[in-house]
């Protein structure tokens, strides 16, 4: 028979973990994770999920709090002074480490990420290097995705992640999306999905309203932005154009309304400089460039390699690569699945010295891995968002021949548990 556990448990905190939880131990021994809790700290929880090896749990009272913890910046950060059944209804979720200073929120994140590789890849001693830090911890984003509230105020999805609530501050995104987000108003009911803000080159902004219905949103706009209508993945331009540039080391990118782009600017541009540090390209190199984008690396690397070849399998991200590599003629591009297109290149690439991967946060699906090692590059350089598929990730280049060199981890996501890192695999 199963012990029921108390409603409410005190226990202490062990480590932070990847998801931006504190883990503790049940008196059973299985681990808990606590949203909000520190290392170190001394805590009464309520047990909000039990499953045969874990539990989460819902942060009551701070008995022995961390000399760590700081109070957040923003009110929508989730306090303890506030606690209480259902607390996280009431605040938002997008924010994960605002009671630790940034400095030691870096070294959390280092340890998570070399925990990761350690546990998931079976990496002994990884070579982890100290966390690139945003050269701003505030206000770096140049994209934010809000949603609606039924009397369409602008909010975001709460931190249990079943309703929206209403914000009136948020210290992540640029000062220009800032100033703008908040004179935005809509009608109650509106058929607007998802509400989003980018910011490009010389404060240039872009409005994206996402929607489960074609019909074009009637909406007054005064500022001189662009507005386009995004409905199952077809723009329609209400206002401006369907794209802006963002601009990387004095280097401007065309991005179209449904392509992706890295959000912190400034810290693309330190991910490009490590890149070119420790890939010396020269004229005799192929390199290539899977999950390339719109072609933020490749556009640095084509006047140094004899040849640069991508693979990307979004459309618009296609569209936008042509013209921002169009001065290059030694430059390919092909368009698919990288599962599909890496395949075929197998036997077909002469002089592959250098892989770049960028892969969605799922990681390399096998048969990516199975090509990489056939196409047996001499470096790798692999540019992650999710530190336990890089670890998964890791452990299958490592036994398909090629030593882990270096992982350096950037900071792009400064208050949230995200990590972001290269790593350079090298051929044995």
């Amino acid at each position: 028979m199963k012990t029921r556990q108390p409603s409410t448990i005190e226990l202490q905190l062990e480590k932070l973990t990847y998801g931006g939880d504190a883990m503790g131990r049940l008196p059973d021994g299985r681990a808990v994770f606590v949203p909000f809790g520190l290392t170190g700290e001394r805590v009464r929880i309520r047990l909000t999920e039990e499953k045969k090896n874990f539990a989460r749990g819902e942060l009551m009272e701070i008995l022995e709090p961390s000399p760590d913890r700081i109070a957040p910046k923003c009110k929508h950060f989730y306090s303890p002074l506030l606690a209480g059944e259902g607390a996280g209804v009431r605040f938002c979720g997008g924010c994960h480490y605002q009671n630790l200073p940034y400095e030691k929120q870096l070294l959390a994140k280092a340890e998570i990420l070399r925990d990761q590789l350690m546990r998931i890849g079976k990496i002994e001693n990884p070579p982890v290097l100290p966390m690139v830090a945003s050269p701003s911890e505030w206000n770096y984003r140049n994209h934010v995705q809000f949603h609606l509230t039924e009397d369409g105020k602008i909010g975001f999805v709460n931190a249990t992640g079943n309703a929206v609530i209403p914000i009136s501050e948020c210290h992540l995104p640029e000062a220009s999306i800032n100033s703008l987000w908040r004179h935005l108003q809509f009608e109650p009911n509106m058929d607007i999905a998802r509400v989003s803000l980018r910011a490009g080159a010389d404060d240039d902004l872009m409005l994206l309203l996402e929607s489960d219905s074609p019909e074009t949103p009637e909406l007054e706009i005064e500022a001189d932005i662009s507005v386009v209508h995004l409905f199952d993945e077809h723009p329609v331009v209400i206002a401006g154009a369907d794209h802006h540039f963002i601009r990387v080391l004095d280097r401007d990118f065309k991005v179209s309304a449904l392509s992706f782009f890295q959000v912190n600017t400034p810290m693309a541009e330190k991910m490009v400089e490590h890149l070119l540090a420790e890939m010396p390209v020269s004229a005799s190199d192929t390199l290539l460039d899977l999950y390339c984008g719109v072609g933020l690396f490749s556009a640095f690397f084509a006047s140094r390699a004899g040849r640069v070849i991508g693979v990307e399998s979004s459309e618009s991200a296609c569209e936008d690569f042509a013209v921002n590599l169009d001065e290059f003629d030694n430059v390919e591009l092909y368009e698919g699945a990288a599962e599909e297109i890496l395949p075929m290149l197998v036997g077909q690439i002469a002089n592959l010295s250098y892989i770049i991967v960028d892969p969605p946060r799922a990681g390399l699906a096998p048969r990516v891995v199975d090509a990489i090692r056939a196409l047996g590059p001499r470096v790798i350089a692999y540019v992650s968002c999710d530190p336990s598929t890089l670890a998964r990730d890791a452990k299958r280049l490592i036994q398909g021949g090629y030593r882990l060199r270096q992982v350096t981890p950037f900071d792009l996501f400064p208050q949230t548990y995200h990590i972001e890192a290269i790593s350079i695999f090298e051929k044995q």
